[in-house]
């Protein structure tokens, strides 16, 4: 058995994560079952996974940084890892705020992993997701969260106890959150969010005492309470059983909702008017200072509702319902930098669009790619995109919703990283059983796809046009140039802090001072096996002449190679290179 952690340390952290995704795994359908407010699109229980998913997969891009043997992480890189991956993969109105609700733990256990810590940690959580809300609810995820943060207050030193005040307040806050918003007593369901909030505290729970909590409030001393007047205890609704005092009609697990209840009609932010809200949800990254952030939420304001803008240090998620989309983003470009930019009709997505839906094509291709310039390139050659930002890799997710908008019966996804193989393994996976063909090509660099891209044609057979961009993709040899973060051993020897990196096949092999000889260096070595083509992607601060210099080296030292340059935009790495 595992020792048990006396405080939250990275490890915990790590732990905590998993079983948190787990948790919401099993759960998702209930959840999704269940939601109602503030729109009844049934896709919260899914957003918290996806939010949590890339909260966990950060944290494990932490742990695969130090080497095999070596101590685990600090606490502070785990929870900052955690807290920022919940940011940039956050999904939909409750994911978030639950990621608001883990950063705003992650400033704290920053600092340390114990009770005191905790308890501070649960406060400082429910006052920034509130303070983050721009009109608060009572009934909602941010109930659920303060309630937790309220029992775990005036506990002691005992982590364990701590934890489990707080899954118990929030749970029994859950209970009630039908009494506080009036459509979900009308529904007879809890608050879809609250009830994720609980999953990921009962995964809590688990790290820290080694046992999943059970479904039902405890009192101060452990023992379960009993019914009062002869209801039923009030505790977590599992499978569609309703909580004491709602009606048993409602979302069962089966998602079919109770008579009256509006699904998929708009927004219900204010149910009792009956008014439906806002047709679009938007969603988008943002890089900008706290001044401009304050002026794009007055703006976000005035245009729609559900708003909801989270992070800081320069960098924010954004969420809004609203009629017009553009206006809502044109918003965020007047504030700063929006990117990873997400518009959501929700009558299409809710399946309650009158118009006729368009035929799915027989085939599409959906390729990741590391920057702007070559999603452009992709989407001009027909593919769909997904943009991997420098430490913003993206999660399954994101990879099974550009197959979605992809709308095709046949689908070849391109990965193009290595690191990226099981997440785009799992959208695969999750593809297939919504009744796509899915085949994945295993391209490990931007410069494999384009080549596997080059080379792809609708018009033949499935699995021939596969072997054919999969063959092409083998056939490319790739390298990129990097700068070193610190003195490190390498394949190449040691380097230090600022040297110039030259992978090549994802191993050093080149060490140099300067991005062009480390360049050339790296050219003649991959040329000396042979090769026709030459492929340059520079980053969004290199050059063009660059570019010139290298395509004249290659023109002098290599017979019949042709070179071909794009520019790439930003990237993780100033220079990608192709040879096939």
């Amino acid at each position: 058995m595992p020792q048990l952690p006396d405080d939250l340390d990275a490890v915990a952290v790590r732990t905590w994560c998993s079983l948190a995704l787990e948790a919401l795994g099993r759960e998702r359908a209930e959840i999704d079952a269940i939601n109602v407010y503030p729109i009844a699109d049934g896709d919260t229980g899914t957003n918290l996974y996806l939010t949590v998913e890339s909260a966990a997969a950060a944290v494990e891009a932490v742990f695969a940084a130090y080497e095999t043997g070596a101590t685990a992480p600090a606490t502070a890189d785990a929870v900052r890892a955690m807290a920022h991956g919940a940011l940039i993969g956050a999904r939909g109105n409750s994911g978030t705020i639950l990621a608001q609700l883990l950063r705003g733990m992650a400033g704290v256990l920053a600092d340390g992993g114990d009770a005191a810590h905790l308890r501070l940690a649960l406060t400082r959580a429910a006052d920034a997701a509130r303070q983050a809300v721009a009109h608060p609810v009572e009934g909602t995820v941010l109930t659920v969260a303060a309630a937790a943060s309220e029992a775990a207050a005036g506990e002691g030193s005992d982590l364990r106890t701590v934890v489990h005040a707080a899954y118990d307040g929030a749970l029994a806050a859950l209970a009630k959150t039908p009494e506080q918003l009036a459509v979900l007593g009308r529904a007879g369901v809890v608050d879809a969010g609250g009830r994720g909030l609980v999953a990921v505290l009962g995964a809590l729970v688990e790290t820290v005492t080694g046992q999943a909590p059970v479904r039902g409030p405890r009192t101060a001393h452990g023992k379960a309470p009993t019914p009062v007047d002869g209801g039923s205890v009030v505790g977590l609704p599992v499978g569609g059983t309703p909580v004491e005092g709602v009606p048993a009609a409602g979302f069962p697990a089966g998602g079919v909702p109770a008579a009256g209840v509006p699904v998929g009609e708009g927004p219900l932010d204010c149910p009792e008017d009956g008014v439906a809200g806002p047709a679009f949800e938007v969603i988008y990254l943002l890089e900008a200072g706290d001044e401009q952030v304050a002026r794009l939420r007055t703006r976000l304001d005035a245009l729609g509702d559900s708003l909801v803008v989270v992070g800081g240090d320069g960098l924010w998620h954004v969420h809004v319902h609203v009629d017009d989309a553009g206006a809502a983003v044109e918003a965020g470009v007047e504030a700063g930098r929006p990117y990873r930019i997400r518009i959501t009709h929700f009558a299409t997505e809710s399946g309650h669009d009158l118009r006729v839906q368009a035929e799915p094509a027989q085939r599409a291709v959906v390729v990741v790619v590391p920057g702007d310039g070559l999603a452009g390139l992709c989407t001009e050659a027909g593919a769909t995109t997904v943009i991997a930002r420098p430490g913003e890799p993206p999660a399954s997710g994101e990879l099974v919703d550009a197959i979605r908008r992809a709308h095709a019966r046949e689908v070849v996804l391109l990965p193009n990283d290595a690191a990226l193989r099981h997440t785009a393994a799992a959208a695969a996976e999750q593809a297939r059983a919504e009744g796509v063909r899915v085949a994945l090509v295993p391209t490990r660099a931007a410069v494999q796809g384009i080549a596997a891209l080059a080379v792809h044609e609708p018009d033949r057979g499935f699995d021939e046009d596969v072997v054919a961009m999969t063959a092409a993709a083998g056939a490319t040899r790739y390298a990129e140039l990097a700068v070193a973060e610190r003195q490190s051993w390498t394949m190449a020897g040691i380097c230090q802090a600022g040297d110039i990196l030259g992978l090549i096949d994802g191993d050093v092999a080149v060490i140099g001072a300067d991005v062009p000889a480390t360049a050339r260096t790296v050219l003649d070595r991959m040329l000396a096996a042979g090769g026709e083509l030459v492929t340059l992607v520079l980053g969004e601060d290199v050059p063009d002449s660059l570019a010139d210099a290298l395509e004249e080296h290659v023109r002098e030292g290599h017979l019949a190679v042709d070179t071909v340059v794009y520019r790439g935009g930003h990237q993780r790495a100033p220079l990608l290179i192709g040879v096939e």
